[in-house]
């Protein structure tokens, strides 16, 4: 009996050097997140595998070389125009576009909807989603777009959630220093609402009688996002005297960066867009504590905030900070059921249909 074949295709980064960028580190989080969705299916018994394509001219090379059922196209890289050759080539795949934002992140890519527009024109071009809100919005447009049914948009259009490991730290929690650590990494662009969220931790570092070591990614500004570093900056420029401090981390691979979250006192994820938050994964599975966004899906709600409310993050830092081990107990049950009901949806997915 047939089975299904799974091959996971990344674009590798514009910014791409060989003497920065390992070949496994090319696309950060999105192939973070991709390895951990093909480990999955592996684990379960679902042939997968992940490639990088320079480009949309690999894509041929890379489906002939492992001949897979299904080919997942992580985010929108590929021209719809492509898969008119694709198809052709390859008629027996299924090609599945999978989308990792919500529409307010989208908005900022110009060519999304037209391109979800056309992708959605081929009979074998799918698109997978990662959160139900965008699900539904993505599903709205597409059915009124092309007249489906409800049955007919399910098929077209569905459900395919974050992965996330289950390996998790313990970390007893002790400031040592006059320090406190605080984490607020991703790529610095607006809608990651660093500003707010440096001035709720300076304003809690205050009140808990700390300095404040304010911990960001500094090496990939994105959409606009210079503006928001040179606040960053400048704002710790101005606190300069009162001991408060912004420390710009490199990118690392993985095993580093995970060490690095281990380092940390409390994460800061208070976002104002997300469907999943590896980040945020990766902070509460080396037992630190995280204040996240109400955004995340799988985050106890105790420890969210809403993005535009600094004082909401404030109250969130002082209740994780005087019992941050039942922060990580509970957010770390909470990502464990979301990463479970995620394995049964990919297995119901993929296996349905053989």
């Amino acid at each position: 009996m047939k089975t299904p074949k799974i091959l996971f295709i990344l674009k590798r980064r514009e910014d791409y050097d060989p003497e920065k960028h390992t070949v496994n580190g090319l696309s950060t989080g999105l192939f973070n997140s991709a390895s951990f969705m093909a480990d999955m299916l592996i684990n379960s018994g679902i042939e997968a595998v992940l490639e990088i394509a320079i480009d949309n001219n690999c894509i041929d090379r890379l489906v002939t070389k492992h001949r897979p059922t299904h080919v997942i196209i992580e985010a929108l890289w590929v021209v719809p125009t492509k898969f008119t050759v694709l198809t052709k080539l390859h008629p027996s795949v299924n090609w599945i576009i999978r989308i990792h934002s919500e529409l307010p992140f989208l908005a900022g890519e110009g060519m999304a909807i037209n391109w979800l527009g056309d992708y959605s024109q081929f009979p074998k071009v799918f698109v997978g989603v990662n959160a139900p809100r965008v699900l539904d919005e993505i599903q709205t447009y597409l059915q009124i777009k092309n007249q489906w049914t409800t049955e007919q948009t399910g098929k077209k259009v569905f459900y395919l959630p974050n992965y996330y490991p289950q390996a998790y730290v313990s970390k007893e929690y002790k400031i040592n220093s006059e320090y406190i650590n605080i984490g607020c990494y991703g790529a610095v662009r607006p809608l990651k609402n660093h500003l707010p969220q440096a001035i709720a931790a300076i304003k809690f570092a205050d009140y808990i009688g700390k300095k404040l070591n304010f911990h960001i990614n500094g090496g990939r500004i994105e959409m606009k996002g210079d503006p928001v570093m040179q606040n960053l900056r400048s704002l710790f420029m101005q606190l300069h005297d009162t001991g408060h401090r912004l420390i710009s981390d490199d990118w690392v691979p993985r095993d580093e960066f995970l060490s690095v979250c281990g380092k940390l006192d409390i994460g800061l994820q208070v976002s104002f867009s997300e469907t999943f938050n590896i980040v945020g994964a990766d902070i509460i599975s080396q037992g630190v504590p995280l204040v996240g966004s109400i955004e995340i899906p799988w985050m106890d709600e105790k420890y969210t905030a809403r993005a535009q409310y600094g004082e909401e993050i404030y109250n969130c830092l002082l209740i994780t900070h005087q019992d941050p081990q039942k922060n990580v107990k509970r957010n770390q049950r909470l990502l464990t059921e979301y990463t479970n009901q995620t394995n049964e949806i990919w297995i119901r997915q993929f296996t349905k249909e053989f």
